[in-house]
């Protein structure tokens, strides 16, 4: 398989995990209560995460920006996480799938980082297209009172996208790892809930083989594997191209809510799917069409034949200490970025941490 091929099928893979993530997490959540189910996935992303760090011997020690970065985020990402899977037990997959990825639209909102003067009309254009859509998700049968699982989701993408802004500006300039960064992250979240869900950690002991599959596909699976992955394939192509393949997440969400979940779309809730998802695209590529264009004009004159200096573009805050993008990247339950961002994603992330959300 060629490598541009091979790179396009491991950020669909990860997509397609991310997305997965809100069914997993609501199978789990359906068994066990929901900080158990955060400690779990929390502890055994972190466990798995130090047995990297510990087999990189090459990489150095850790850093001082690794530690005092990865705490504070690993704070905001816990919040993320804990609106993000209390929604999912309270909506379908699908809708959370779909309502998240709104984090794509907000997060140009709050970050004003490598960006300058205020965002293009078309930019509010898509997010108005976006609210219309969540409007559409929410009347489920019929328009009523908003169901508090999805007015959940909607306060996690919001949440979401103020990591992802938080992520940016407090990388910027700093050389920090992805793996070390995510492993306190982890270590963070995982000391964060142990706490709350001591009590009712004996559940654990009575969970059965599917409930403990599903803890360790959110975690080893939904959050190592998918922002290592996602972090071996951006390197390997451009924003542009693994933003469009990591945006196809709360597609696969939904696609996965109703082929095993059952989940069943009206004509209006897929009415607001097809909105949604054109909302968001529509406005990541304003959005970066117009990050572009400032770049561009703040850019130094150069004499003719020299290169003036290039701003490296990643759809991942993680990934550089450039200034952070548009949107996440981590699944809130991916570490990350995320990123979402993923970012993440709701991955344990990262956060996002990539331009499009983190899942759960």
């Amino acid at each position: 398989m060629p490598d541009a091929r091979r790179t396009d099928a491991v950020l669909l893979l990860v997509a397609l995990v991310w997305g997965s993530s809100y069914l997993s997490a609501q199978t789990a959540t359906a068994v066990l209560p929901v900080l158990v189910v955060l400690f779990a996935r929390y502890a055994l992303s972190a466990v798995a995460c130090l047995g990297l760090v510990a087999a990189d011997r090459k990489s150095g020690p850790w850093t001082r920006d690794e530690i005092r970065l990865g705490l504070p985020l690993g704070v905001t990402q816990a919040a993320v996480l804990v609106v993000e899977t209390y929604g999912v037990a309270h909506t379908s997959a699908a809708n959370a799938g779909l309502i998240i990825s709104l984090t794509i639209v907000i997060t140009p909102l709050l970050d004003r980082t490598g960006r300058g003067g205020g965002l293009p009309p078309a930019f509010y254009a898509a997010a108005g297209v976006c609210l219309l859509a969540v409007g559409l998700l929410m009347s489920g049968n019929g328009f009523h009172a908003p169901r508090l699982g999805d007015l959940l989701m909607l306060a996690a993408a919001v949440i979401r996208a103020g990591h992802v802004a938080l992520v940016g500006r407090l990388a910027v300039g700093r050389a920090v790892r992805p793996l070390r960064l995510t492993t306190v992250q982890t270590l963070v979240g995982t000391g964060l809930f142990l706490v709350p869900a001591a009590r009712d950690l004996p559940s654990l002991v009575h969970v059965g083989a599917a409930g403990w599959a599903q803890l360790v596909y959110l975690a080893l699976f939904c959050s190592v594997f998918a922002f290592l992955a996602q972090t071996w394939a951006v390197q390997r192509t451009s924003a542009s191209r693994a933003s469009l393949l990591l945006g196809t997440e709360p597609v696969w969400a939904a696609a996965v809510g109703i082929a095993l979940a059952g989940d069943h779309f009206t004509p209006l809730t897929g009415l607001g799917a097809a909105l949604l998802v054109a909302g968001t695209y529509w406005g990541q590529a304003t959005e970066r069409a117009h990050r572009a264009r400032s770049a561009s004009a703040a850019t130094p004159w150069a004499p003719s034949g020299a290169r003036a200096p290039a701003r490296p573009a990643t759809p991942d805050p993680h990934l550089t200490t450039a200034p952070a993008p548009s949107a996440p990247a981590e699944d809130p339950a991916c570490p990350s970025t995320t990123s979402k961002t993923s970012t993440t994603s709701m991955a344990t992330s990262t956060t996002t941490t990539a331009t499009t959300p983190t899942s759960v």
